[in-house]
């Protein structure tokens, strides 16, 4: 086993969670992965600062039956977004760089970008800033939400591709055209891989070096990287290889090659202990353990919505949401499916794990899934549950 710096564990009731509902969660889990539907799981409540629920169920590997444990390592996909959010703050903390500035003062290759529209391409009329990266503004899509010319561009060009290094990605992404005039609409995009782009022209140091020497490594992360070593595979946690809805072979990233691209976006690997380190630095605003990462007032300002009503493009920002710098922020009580109250602040990965902070409720959760299908079913019910547990 990993061994962490310790975080505080209570009884459930000690924190304001009711351990029978508590358990109820559990088993659904369970109920869940005998229904053949989920692999395993690991899942995590914390209130006041306490740990109530931390447990696994399931398989960690379905094709060789070995159990999940409390310490496999996820692929945790976008849940990387809001760790190299920090990362850019940081920079930004220090006076290394301003969220107004225009990405091509940093990135040239970004200096002179056009947007494709019905009639062509026409030029830009407000230059992509850092605070636009940040909170998915800055006119960039992902290749998978959609078959737009754009998206069907960044398919032609393998945008996703691990075997570029962050630069070389950096400059094939700028010299193709922007979906949307930056700043005009919200939508979900490679912006976060742009940063780990960014992260690495300022301080001078490659991503995965900067991450290691000013969060992972001050705050115990002792788990988290862009690949897994050899001595650590075998806890790796794995999806089923077909899909259990339809059948198709299941397809996520190859953790145990060292990959080129250190993806901002998408790349880490990381355990939920680790990550649950992460969330309690949040929580605290910014510090853990003595470790303080940012000023309690620039976390404030990142877990703010900074979209101010501007139009979101496709429904993966839910009612009732807005969109801060690396998370998205609860605007309303109402609105949405699932429950949470406003000022809560959340993110997901695409095969599955996710995560929220609730501050009101000094509460924050996490599910720890490699089931990429199943992604839109466990994610709301996780939230169900772990709110109906609240006393």
């Amino acid at each position: 086993m990993t061994t962490h710096p310790a975080l505080p564990h209570a009884h459930p009731a000690a924190v304001g969670l009711s351990p029978e509902r508590t358990q109820r969660l559990m088993d659904v889990l369970r109920r869940e992965v005998a229904s053949g539907r989920l692999p395993g799981a690991v899942a995590m409540i914390a209130r006041r600062g306490q740990i109530g629920l931390f447990e696994a169920v399931g398989q960690q590997d379905p094709g060789k039956g070995t159990p999940m444990t409390t310490d496999s390592i996820f692929r945790i996909y976008s849940m990387t977004k809001p760790l190299v959010s920090v990362a850019v703050m940081m920079l930004v903390e220090r006076g290394l760089l301003l969220l107004s500035d225009p990405v091509g003062r940093w990135l040239p290759e970004y200096s002179k970008q056009q947007v494709a529209t019905a009639h062509g391409l026409e030029p830009v009329r407000n230059p992509a800033t850092v605070q636009d990266l940040l909170r998915h503004t800055a006119g960039l899509t992902y290749e998978f939400l959609g078959e737009s010319p754009v998206q069907r561009q960044y398919g032609e060009v393998n945008i996703a591709s691990r075997e570029r290094t962050n630069a070389a990605f950096s400059q094939t992404l700028a010299a193709l055209p922007l979906q949307f005039q930056p700043g005009t609409v919200w939508a979900y995009s490679r912006a976060t891989d742009v940063l780990g782009r960014l992260v690495e022209v300022v301080s001078g140091q490659g991503l995965g070096a900067f991450l290691q020497a000013e969060i992972f490594g001050p705050l115990g992360m002792v788990d988290t990287g862009f690949a897994v070593p050899p001595g650590q595979q075998h806890r790796l946690a794995e999806p089923f290889a077909h899909d259990p809805d339809g059948g198709e072979p299941m397809k996520v990233i190859e953790p145990r090659e060292v990959p080129a691209m250190e993806s901002g976006g998408g790349g880490l690997m990381s355990t939920a202990m680790d990550y649950t380190r992460f969330l309690q630095c949040l929580r605290n605003r910014g510090e853990l353990d003595g470790v303080r990462l940012l000023g309690p007032h620039t976390l404030d300002y990142m877990t703010a919505d900074h979209l101010g009503g501007m139009p979101a493009d496709g429904t993966l920002l839910p009612p009732g949401h807005g969109f801060g710098l690396g998370f998205a922020v609860r605007t309303h009580l109402g609105r949405s499916p699932v429950p949470g109250s406003v000022g809560l602040y959340y993110w997901g990965g695409i095969a599955g794990t996710t995560f929220f902070i609730d501050p009101a409720l000094d509460m924050y959760a996490m599910l720890m899934i490699q089931a990429p299908n199943q992604r839109d079913y466990y994610r709301p019910l996780f939230r169900d549950l772990v709110y109906a547990a609240l006393l």
